[in-house]
């Protein structure tokens, strides 16, 4: 029914955009945007709150995501719920109640996704662990995360909606992480020219 795909959309990208970094934040006394990188997700909360807060908003952040797609595809089937997943990190990225600022949309999109495919939620979420363990720079392994999104759908077969979802995903993702991208490219030039330098 028509109603579904419009209620479902709509509760995706409400519950997306409740902004938990910055109700934690205000809890706290201190409100993320204003430091590290001034998104509202899970790593810069870590920067700015700690630990402790970072890990609160990164689970809460997965459950926005998990809740609308989990009940659109209890109630209306596969199709309304990617949507309303999909639907939820967009929410996250632009947020109804912060003039459409917002995070870079990774754990909510870790949460829509392990409603379809848990075990490629799994995968992706222990690679991106690992990349950031090792290089310390998170925008790396959700880059990387996103990606194998995609990746493990195609490998995995998922039904075509899920794969669209992936897809839209990675590109989402992607361009929430245009600034780490330009930061990352910046860095890279500078410690070539550095290993220049030492070769003179």
């Amino acid at each position: 029914m028509t109603w579904h795909w419009i209620a479902f959309s709509l509760l995706g990208y409400v519950l997306g955009s409740i902004p938990t970094g910055v109700l934690l934040g205000r809890v706290a006394g201190v409100d993320p945007r204003k430091g590290g990188s001034g998104n509202t997700g899970a790593s810069n909360v870590t920067r700015t709150l700690g630990k402790k807060l970072g890990a609160v908003t990164l689970l809460l952040d997965v459950i926005n995501g998990v809740v609308p797609a989990w009940l659109a595809l209890w109630i209306a089937g596969l199709e309304v719920a990617v949507l309303a997943g999909g639907m939820a990190v967009v929410g996250h990225c632009f947020s109804l109640f912060l003039k459409l600022r917002g995070g870079k949309g990774v754990a909510t999109s870790f949460g829509a996704l392990v409603v379809f495919a848990p075990i490629i939620v799994v995968v992706s979420a222990m690679v991106w662990i690992g990349i950031v363990f090792f290089t310390r720079i998170p925008a790396i392994g959700s880059l990387v995360a996103a990606a194998l999104f995609v990746l493990l759908a195609r490998v995995d077969n998922q039904p075509f909606p899920v794969q669209m979802l992936t897809l839209g995903l990675l590109a989402l993702i992607v361009i929430r992480h245009t600034s780490n991208l330009r930061v990352l490219s910046k860095r890279a030039k500078a410690n070539q020219a550095r290993r220049k330098r030492r070769k003179r």
